[in-house]
């Protein structure tokens, strides 16, 4: 395919920061790469470098944060030539990209949901989406239904379910002087705790605990946007132990 004018349209929602949402690419050099990454959305594209280094095609372009949140979020990209826009959840984003080339060629397939391993470097890196997606559209072709009715030929689809499962996590939402204390459970040598947390605080206590029989505490905090476990024992000379991450 070469093309001049693209127009993409999607919807995901997810939990995981990273993953492939979808990929082209062409024999030339040419190709398109929407994905994931530390839960922000970014877009690569390449239509066309030359080999004498001359011309430089790559353009990335990053917008977005915190996507991995399972909400749904809808992203537009509209292509015309060198000129971008890309929209997500109503925010545009215009640019133009490197090189001088108007034409994107893409010869292989395009993958939604990962990239095939190609064996170069960064396919095997790059994780495969995992989450839901719906109103799948490249250029005119409503790929959710095509998928759906099987009119997608030739193509590889493994482990599709057409239904999006909602995760059984129930959110705690604290302020600035709420907590939750639940009871301990003495007599136990082994202290476990985990967790998912996500603020915009660069300070705060996040778990506290005394030991039983006054043998000392446990802390949990964020320290200037660190985190840090703090235990200390009382029966032993060193009796602070510190780890910063």
């Amino acid at each position: 395919m070469k093309t001049l004018k693209d127009v993409i349209s999607l919807k995901f929602k997810t939990s995981e920061s990273e993953g492939v949402i979808f990929h082209g690419e062409g024999q030339q050099g040419d190709y398109i790469t929407l994905e994931l990454k530390k839960a922000k959305l970014v877009l690569n594209l390449n239509l066309g470098s030359n080999q004498l280094g001359s011309i430089y095609g790559h353009t990335s372009v990053m917008t977005g944060s915190l996507l991995d949140d399972h909400h749904w979020h809808s992203i537009i990209i509209e292509r015309h030539g060198r000129n971008i826009n890309l929209t997500l959840d109503r925010h545009m984003q215009h640019f133009r990209t490197n090189g001088e080339f108007d034409y994107l060629d893409l010869d292989y397939e395009i993958t939604f949901g990962g990239m095939p391993f190609s064996g170069k470097p960064s396919s095997n890196s790059r994780k495969n989406f995992k989450g839901c997606m719906e109103s799948i559209n490249y250029n005119g072709n409503n790929i959710t239904d095509l998928a759906k009715r099987k009119k997608l030929e030739p193509s590889s689809v493994g482990n599709l379910s057409f239904s999006c499962v909602e995760p059984h996590t129930v959110p705690v939402f604290f302020n600035a002087t709420s907590y939750l204390e639940v009871p301990g459970r003495p007599s136990q040598d082994l202290f476990s705790v985990s967790f998912l947390f996500r603020t915009w605080n660069p300070n705060g206590l996040l778990v506290f605990s005394n030991f039983a029989d006054d043998l000392g505490n446990v802390e949990i905090d964020i320290n200037e946007g660190k985190v840090s476990v703090h235990i200390n024992v009382t029966l032993v000379k060193k009796n602070r132990i510190d780890i910063s991450s």
